[in-house]
Protein backbone atom coordinates (compact mmCIF):
# COMPACT_ATOMS: atom_id res chain seq x y z
CA UNK A 1 0.00 0.00 0.00
CA UNK A 2 2.60 2.20 1.12
CA UNK A 3 4.42 1.60 -2.70
CA UNK A 4 1.49 2.36 -4.16
CA UNK A 5 1.15 6.18 -2.54
CA UNK A 6 4.73 6.34 -2.79
CA UNK A 7 4.47 5.78 -6.45
CA UNK A 8 1.55 7.66 -6.93
CA UNK A 9 3.40 10.74 -5.33
CA UNK A 10 6.07 10.49 -7.12
CA UNK A 11 3.69 10.29 -10.97
CA UNK A 12 1.60 13.22 -9.05
CA UNK A 13 5.41 15.06 -8.54
CA UNK A 14 6.43 14.51 -11.95
CA UNK A 15 3.72 16.00 -13.70
CA UNK A 16 3.80 18.91 -11.50
CA UNK A 17 7.08 19.39 -12.82
CA UNK A 18 5.56 19.23 -16.64
CA UNK A 19 3.42 21.83 -15.63
CA UNK A 20 5.64 24.30 -14.07
CA UNK A 21 8.42 23.38 -17.19
CA UNK A 22 5.70 23.57 -19.93
CA UNK A 23 3.70 27.28 -18.66
CA UNK A 24 7.24 28.18 -17.51
CA UNK A 25 8.47 27.78 -21.67
CA UNK A 26 5.32 29.20 -22.88
CA UNK A 27 5.75 32.22 -20.95
CA UNK A 28 9.09 32.91 -21.94
CA UNK A 29 7.90 32.70 -25.13
CA UNK A 30 5.42 34.87 -25.00
CA UNK A 31 7.38 37.67 -23.82
CA UNK A 32 9.44 37.26 -26.94
CA UNK A 33 12.47 35.11 -26.16
CA UNK A 34 13.23 32.69 -28.39
CA UNK A 35 16.29 30.27 -28.92
CA UNK A 36 19.83 31.25 -28.03
CA UNK A 37 22.92 29.80 -27.31
CA UNK A 38 24.84 30.32 -24.26
CA UNK A 39 28.33 31.74 -25.76
CA UNK A 40 30.37 29.71 -23.25
CA UNK A 41 34.21 28.38 -23.60
CA UNK A 42 32.47 25.17 -24.85
CA UNK A 43 30.62 26.68 -27.83
CA UNK A 44 33.68 28.31 -28.13
CA UNK A 45 35.97 25.47 -28.50
CA UNK A 46 33.87 23.39 -30.29
CA UNK A 47 34.27 26.20 -33.15
CA UNK A 48 37.92 26.27 -32.18
CA UNK A 49 38.37 22.59 -33.54
CA UNK A 50 37.15 23.48 -36.92
CA UNK A 51 40.01 25.53 -37.97
CA UNK A 52 42.07 22.52 -39.44
CA UNK A 53 39.40 22.36 -42.41
CA UNK A 54 40.93 22.96 -45.50
CA UNK A 55 41.66 26.38 -46.71
CA UNK A 56 39.70 26.67 -49.82
CA UNK A 57 37.10 25.26 -47.62
CA UNK A 58 36.39 27.83 -44.82
CA UNK A 59 37.58 31.21 -43.33
CA UNK A 60 38.26 31.64 -39.57
CA UNK A 61 37.32 34.88 -38.22
CA UNK A 62 38.40 36.66 -35.11
CA UNK A 63 37.73 40.20 -33.25
CA UNK A 64 35.13 41.19 -31.10
CA UNK A 65 31.24 41.92 -31.28
CA UNK A 66 31.16 43.75 -34.24
CA UNK A 67 32.53 40.84 -36.54
CA UNK A 68 30.11 38.21 -34.68
CA UNK A 69 26.83 40.67 -35.44
CA UNK A 70 28.09 41.98 -38.71
CA UNK A 71 29.00 38.80 -40.47
CA UNK A 72 25.53 36.92 -41.27
CA UNK A 73 26.95 33.77 -41.89
CA UNK A 74 23.96 32.21 -43.56
CA UNK A 75 24.88 34.30 -46.46
CA UNK A 76 28.63 33.95 -46.66
CA UNK A 77 28.07 30.31 -46.85
CA UNK A 78 25.41 30.27 -49.35
CA UNK A 79 27.06 32.30 -51.30
CA UNK A 80 30.67 31.51 -50.99
CA UNK A 81 30.14 27.60 -50.23
CA UNK A 82 33.01 28.30 -47.81
CA UNK A 83 32.30 27.79 -43.78
CA UNK A 84 32.50 30.54 -41.48
CA UNK A 85 34.59 29.87 -38.19
CA UNK A 86 33.49 32.42 -35.91
CA UNK A 87 35.98 32.62 -33.01
CA UNK A 88 35.41 36.29 -32.25
CA UNK A 89 34.68 37.16 -28.09
CA UNK A 90 32.60 39.85 -27.30
CA UNK A 91 33.93 42.60 -25.16
CA UNK A 92 37.64 41.51 -26.24
CA UNK A 93 40.74 41.83 -27.78
CA UNK A 94 41.16 39.06 -30.39
CA UNK A 95 45.52 39.28 -29.83
CA UNK A 96 45.33 36.31 -27.42
CA UNK A 97 43.21 34.11 -30.20
CA UNK A 98 45.22 35.36 -33.22
CA UNK A 99 48.63 34.24 -30.81
CA UNK A 100 46.94 30.79 -30.36
CA UNK A 101 46.48 30.43 -34.03
CA UNK A 102 50.06 31.57 -34.75
CA UNK A 103 51.29 28.90 -32.54
CA UNK A 104 49.26 26.64 -33.83
CA UNK A 105 51.65 24.61 -36.20
CA UNK A 106 47.99 22.60 -37.73
CA UNK A 107 47.02 25.88 -38.59
CA UNK A 108 47.22 27.48 -42.16
CA UNK A 109 43.97 28.56 -43.57
CA UNK A 110 41.76 31.88 -43.89
CA UNK A 111 41.73 34.59 -41.08
CA UNK A 112 39.93 37.67 -41.52
CA UNK A 113 40.78 39.49 -37.91
CA UNK A 114 38.07 42.51 -37.39
CA UNK A 115 39.47 45.39 -35.45
CA UNK A 116 37.55 47.58 -32.93
CA UNK A 117 40.50 50.45 -32.22
CA UNK A 118 39.26 50.24 -28.29
CA UNK A 119 39.68 46.44 -27.61
CA UNK A 120 41.94 45.79 -30.09
CA UNK A 121 44.98 47.68 -29.01
CA UNK A 122 43.67 47.49 -25.08
CA UNK A 123 46.47 46.36 -22.41
CA UNK A 124 43.67 45.75 -19.95
CA UNK A 125 43.59 42.27 -18.55
CA UNK A 126 39.80 42.17 -18.73
CA UNK A 127 39.55 42.53 -21.86
CA UNK A 128 41.86 39.34 -22.41
CA UNK A 129 39.63 37.40 -20.22
CA UNK A 130 37.37 35.53 -22.02
CA UNK A 131 39.83 34.60 -24.88
CA UNK A 132 42.06 33.09 -22.33
CA UNK A 133 39.31 31.29 -20.63
CA UNK A 134 38.09 30.36 -24.23
CA UNK A 135 41.91 28.81 -24.86
CA UNK A 136 42.86 27.37 -21.72
CA UNK A 137 38.76 25.36 -21.94
CA UNK A 138 39.94 24.03 -25.42
CA UNK A 139 43.35 23.11 -24.16
CA UNK A 140 41.81 21.10 -21.26
CA UNK A 141 38.66 19.65 -22.25
CA UNK A 142 37.17 16.47 -21.12
CA UNK A 143 35.62 13.54 -23.03
CA UNK A 144 33.03 14.38 -20.40
CA UNK A 145 33.44 17.76 -20.59
CA UNK A 146 32.51 16.83 -25.04
CA UNK A 147 29.52 14.76 -24.07
CA UNK A 148 27.85 17.30 -21.96
CA UNK A 149 28.15 19.89 -24.47
CA UNK A 150 26.55 17.52 -26.60
CA UNK A 151 23.50 17.11 -24.23
CA UNK A 152 23.15 20.49 -23.65
CA UNK A 153 23.26 21.39 -27.45
CA UNK A 154 20.69 19.13 -27.98
CA UNK A 155 18.30 20.03 -24.80
CA UNK A 156 19.11 24.38 -25.80
CA UNK A 157 18.31 23.44 -29.20
CA UNK A 158 14.02 23.01 -28.36
CA UNK A 159 13.77 24.98 -25.28
CA UNK A 160 14.02 28.41 -24.91
CA UNK A 161 14.18 28.49 -20.54
CA UNK A 162 17.23 27.44 -21.03
CA UNK A 163 18.81 30.80 -21.76
CA UNK A 164 21.42 31.02 -19.11
CA UNK A 165 22.11 34.63 -20.40
CA UNK A 166 19.05 35.64 -19.77
CA UNK A 167 16.59 33.56 -17.91
CA UNK A 168 18.68 31.96 -15.66
CA UNK A 169 18.32 32.16 -11.43
CA UNK A 170 21.79 34.54 -10.91
CA UNK A 171 20.45 36.60 -14.37
CA UNK A 172 17.44 37.37 -13.21
CA UNK A 173 18.33 38.22 -9.76
CA UNK A 174 20.86 40.91 -11.70
CA UNK A 175 18.23 42.63 -12.63
CA UNK A 176 17.66 43.78 -9.11
CA UNK A 177 19.55 46.91 -9.17
CA UNK A 178 20.86 49.46 -6.03
CA UNK A 179 21.92 53.11 -6.69
CA UNK A 180 25.15 53.77 -7.51
CA UNK A 181 27.98 54.18 -4.36
CA UNK A 182 31.62 55.73 -4.54
CA UNK A 183 33.84 53.23 -6.46
CA UNK A 184 30.82 51.09 -7.70
CA UNK A 185 29.03 50.84 -10.38
CA UNK A 186 25.88 48.98 -11.03
CA UNK A 187 25.74 47.74 -14.40
CA UNK A 188 22.10 47.47 -15.42
CA UNK A 189 22.80 45.12 -18.15
CA UNK A 190 22.08 44.94 -21.75
CA UNK A 191 18.08 44.40 -23.07
CA UNK A 192 17.72 40.69 -23.78
CA UNK A 193 16.29 42.13 -27.13
CA UNK A 194 20.38 42.90 -28.16
CA UNK A 195 22.20 40.03 -28.39
CA UNK A 196 21.09 36.55 -29.00
CA UNK A 197 23.36 33.90 -29.76
CA UNK A 198 23.43 31.26 -32.86
CA UNK A 199 24.99 27.69 -32.76
CA UNK A 200 27.53 29.09 -34.88
CA UNK A 201 28.22 32.01 -32.53
CA UNK A 202 26.86 34.21 -34.77
CA UNK A 203 25.32 37.03 -32.45
CA UNK A 204 22.07 39.28 -33.79
CA UNK A 205 19.64 41.79 -32.41
CA UNK A 206 16.03 40.97 -32.60
CA UNK A 207 13.51 42.78 -34.95
CA UNK A 208 12.15 44.21 -31.89
CA UNK A 209 15.61 46.22 -31.08
CA UNK A 210 16.10 47.15 -34.29
CA UNK A 211 12.88 49.02 -33.87
CA UNK A 212 12.96 50.30 -30.63
CA UNK A 213 15.15 53.50 -30.34
CA UNK A 214 13.99 53.25 -26.46
CA UNK A 215 16.01 50.20 -26.64
CA UNK A 216 18.66 51.66 -28.76
CA UNK A 217 19.20 54.43 -25.99
CA UNK A 218 19.63 52.17 -23.07
CA UNK A 219 22.76 50.43 -25.07
CA UNK A 220 24.14 53.99 -26.50
CA UNK A 221 24.06 54.99 -22.63
CA UNK A 222 26.04 52.04 -21.69
CA UNK A 223 28.56 52.54 -23.85
CA UNK A 224 28.96 56.31 -22.88
CA UNK A 225 29.36 54.63 -19.31
CA UNK A 226 32.32 52.51 -20.30
CA UNK A 227 33.68 55.41 -21.79
CA UNK A 228 33.20 57.25 -18.50
CA UNK A 229 34.29 54.25 -16.57
CA UNK A 230 37.71 54.00 -18.72
CA UNK A 231 40.16 56.69 -17.49
CA UNK A 232 42.90 55.19 -19.66
CA UNK A 233 44.23 57.09 -22.53
CA UNK A 234 44.82 54.85 -26.01
CA UNK A 235 47.80 53.05 -26.02
CA UNK A 236 50.64 54.79 -27.38
CA UNK A 237 54.75 54.74 -27.85
CA UNK A 238 56.75 52.18 -26.72
CA UNK A 239 53.54 50.16 -25.63
CA UNK A 240 51.80 50.37 -29.22
CA UNK A 241 55.04 49.42 -30.93
CA UNK A 242 54.48 46.14 -28.97
CA UNK A 243 51.33 45.48 -29.84
CA UNK A 244 52.21 46.18 -33.28
CA UNK A 245 55.10 43.44 -32.78
CA UNK A 246 53.07 41.18 -31.20
CA UNK A 247 50.64 41.30 -34.45
CA UNK A 248 53.63 41.03 -36.43
CA UNK A 249 55.17 38.20 -35.18
CA UNK A 250 51.95 36.21 -35.27
CA UNK A 251 50.96 36.94 -38.88
CA UNK A 252 54.15 36.05 -39.90
CA UNK A 253 53.81 32.95 -38.30
CA UNK A 254 50.86 32.24 -40.17
CA UNK A 255 51.63 33.14 -43.14
CA UNK A 256 55.02 31.46 -43.29
CA UNK A 257 52.61 28.27 -43.34
CA UNK A 258 50.97 29.26 -46.21
CA UNK A 259 47.90 31.14 -44.01
CA UNK A 260 46.30 34.06 -45.98
CA UNK A 261 44.91 37.03 -43.47
CA UNK A 262 43.28 40.04 -43.74
CA UNK A 263 42.32 42.79 -41.72
CA UNK A 264 39.16 44.52 -41.81
CA UNK A 265 37.57 47.64 -39.94
CA UNK A 266 33.59 46.91 -39.22
CA UNK A 267 30.94 49.81 -38.94
CA UNK A 268 30.42 52.37 -36.35
CA UNK A 269 28.60 54.98 -36.51
CA UNK A 270 27.45 58.51 -34.90
CA UNK A 271 29.51 59.54 -31.55
CA UNK A 272 30.39 56.58 -31.54
CA UNK A 273 32.64 56.46 -34.72
CA UNK A 274 33.36 60.00 -34.21
CA UNK A 275 35.13 59.08 -30.74
CA UNK A 276 36.93 56.45 -31.70
CA UNK A 277 38.55 58.43 -34.34
CA UNK A 278 39.32 60.77 -32.50
CA UNK A 279 41.02 58.38 -30.04
CA UNK A 280 42.39 56.19 -32.52
CA UNK A 281 43.34 58.23 -35.44
CA UNK A 282 43.24 56.12 -38.37
CA UNK A 283 47.19 56.64 -39.31
CA UNK A 284 48.05 56.12 -36.02
CA UNK A 285 46.64 52.36 -35.43
CA UNK A 286 44.64 51.24 -38.54
CA UNK A 287 47.28 52.02 -41.10
CA UNK A 288 50.38 51.39 -39.24
CA UNK A 289 48.94 47.69 -38.58
CA UNK A 290 48.53 47.00 -42.72
CA UNK A 291 51.73 48.62 -43.08
CA UNK A 292 53.73 46.44 -40.13
CA UNK A 293 52.00 43.36 -41.18
CA UNK A 294 51.82 43.40 -44.71
CA UNK A 295 48.39 42.57 -45.04
CA UNK A 296 45.85 43.66 -46.92
CA UNK A 297 42.70 45.19 -45.07
CA UNK A 298 38.90 46.73 -45.63
CA UNK A 299 38.16 49.64 -43.92
CA UNK A 300 34.69 50.12 -44.45
CA UNK A 301 34.20 53.89 -45.27
CA UNK A 302 37.13 53.58 -48.11
CA UNK A 303 34.12 51.49 -49.92
CA UNK A 304 30.73 53.37 -50.64
CA UNK A 305 28.81 49.67 -50.71
CA UNK A 306 30.21 49.81 -46.54
CA UNK A 307 30.15 53.22 -45.22
CA UNK A 308 26.17 53.87 -45.44
CA UNK A 309 25.22 51.48 -43.27
CA UNK A 310 23.78 53.76 -39.86
CA UNK A 311 24.04 51.23 -36.35
CA UNK A 312 21.15 51.36 -34.14
CA UNK A 313 22.98 51.54 -31.40
CA UNK A 314 26.43 53.10 -33.11
CA UNK A 315 28.41 50.20 -32.73
CA UNK A 316 26.67 46.86 -34.14
CA UNK A 317 24.44 46.14 -37.51
CA UNK A 318 20.84 45.21 -37.57
CA UNK A 319 19.96 41.43 -38.84
CA UNK A 320 18.91 43.27 -42.20
CA UNK A 321 21.92 45.23 -42.32
CA UNK A 322 24.04 42.44 -41.62
CA UNK A 323 23.17 40.64 -44.63
CA UNK A 324 23.49 43.39 -46.97
CA UNK A 325 27.16 44.34 -45.36
CA UNK A 326 27.83 40.39 -45.72
CA UNK A 327 26.94 40.39 -49.79
CA UNK A 328 28.95 43.49 -49.98
CA UNK A 329 31.89 42.43 -48.38
CA UNK A 330 32.00 39.20 -50.27
CA UNK A 331 32.34 40.99 -53.03
CA UNK A 332 34.94 42.99 -52.55
CA UNK A 333 37.08 40.17 -51.21
CA UNK A 334 36.33 38.56 -54.70
CA UNK A 335 37.45 41.72 -56.58
CA UNK A 336 41.07 41.56 -54.10
CA UNK A 337 41.17 38.04 -55.52
CA UNK A 338 40.14 36.21 -52.19
CA UNK A 339 39.47 32.62 -53.25
CA UNK A 340 36.54 30.75 -52.61
CA UNK A 341 35.44 27.06 -52.97
CA UNK A 342 32.02 27.95 -54.31
CA UNK A 343 30.90 24.43 -53.11
CA UNK A 344 27.54 24.39 -51.91
CA UNK A 345 27.99 23.81 -47.76
CA UNK A 346 26.12 20.41 -46.91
Amino acid sequence: MESKNLAKAGVFTLLLVIVFIAAWEIYVRNKGFDISYYDDPSLWANKREMVYEPADRSTVFIGSSRIKFDLDIDTWQNITGNHAIQLACVGSTPLPILENLANDKNFKGKLIIDVTEGLFFSLSAGNAKTPNENIKYYKEQTPAQRASFHINHLLESQFVFLDKEFLSLNSLLNKVHFANRPGVYDFPGFPSDFGRVKFNRQEYMTNKFAGDTNLQNIVKNIWVSFSKMNKTPPVAGAKLDSILNLVKNAVDKIKARGGEILFVRTPSSGQFFAAENKGFPREKYWDRILAVTNCRGIYFSDYPSLAHFICPENSHLSPADAIVFTKNFIEILKEMGWQFSNKKIM
